[in-house]
């Protein structure tokens, strides 16, 4: 009885057009990505070094596998820096995980990002990009887009 149960659920699905990514696709529920924080690391004549801090919470009955991250941070307008994360990291269940993405960037195209920064302390910034997480049901890939306010004269806390 097993076996005819399956038999037509496999006949179903092929008459239908519904086969292991869609089902896997409506299982899978998208990990949610928010911007937590931005630290700067280091300034320089000719640009610095900081670390975009990310909050990764899986929903899923099951761990995700982080098998890639790109990303793209603007300053206001201006494109500040991007790249990808070559390390792999693991969201468990119910879970969240905090992604360290770090960034080089240089001055060049940033003057009036950089004026904002030195004279009102704080300047307007946006993280963009891609998170690919491996599952028992495959792989899928998340977009993420956050907007904040970055103020250096007011340290977030760590």
């Amino acid at each position: 009885m097993r076996k005819l149960t399956m038999a037509v659920a496999a006949v179903f699905m092929l008459a239908t057009g519904v086969g292991c990514g869609t089902i896997g696709r409506k299982v899978f529920k998208e990990p949610v990505v928010n911007f937590k924080d931005v630290r700067v690391n280091g300034l320089g004549l000719n640009g610095g070094s900081l670390d975009v801090i990310l909050s990764v919470y899986n929903p899923n009955g099951y761990k995700l596998d982080a098998t890639k991250l790109t990303y793209n941070l603007m300053v206001d307008s201006v494109q500040f820096g991007s790249g990808q994360l070559d390390s792999r990291f693991v969201v468990n269940s119910g879970d969240s995980s905090e992604v360290r993405l770090p960034v080089t960037f240089t001055y060049t195209g940033l003057g009036a990002a950089g004026r904002e920064l030195l004279n009102t302390g704080s300047v307007n910034y946006h993280v963009l990009g891609d998170l690919t997480v491996g599952t028992p049901l495959g792989d899928f890939t998340r977009h993420f887009d956050q907007v904040s306010r970055f103020n250096a004269l007011r340290p977030t806390s760590r």
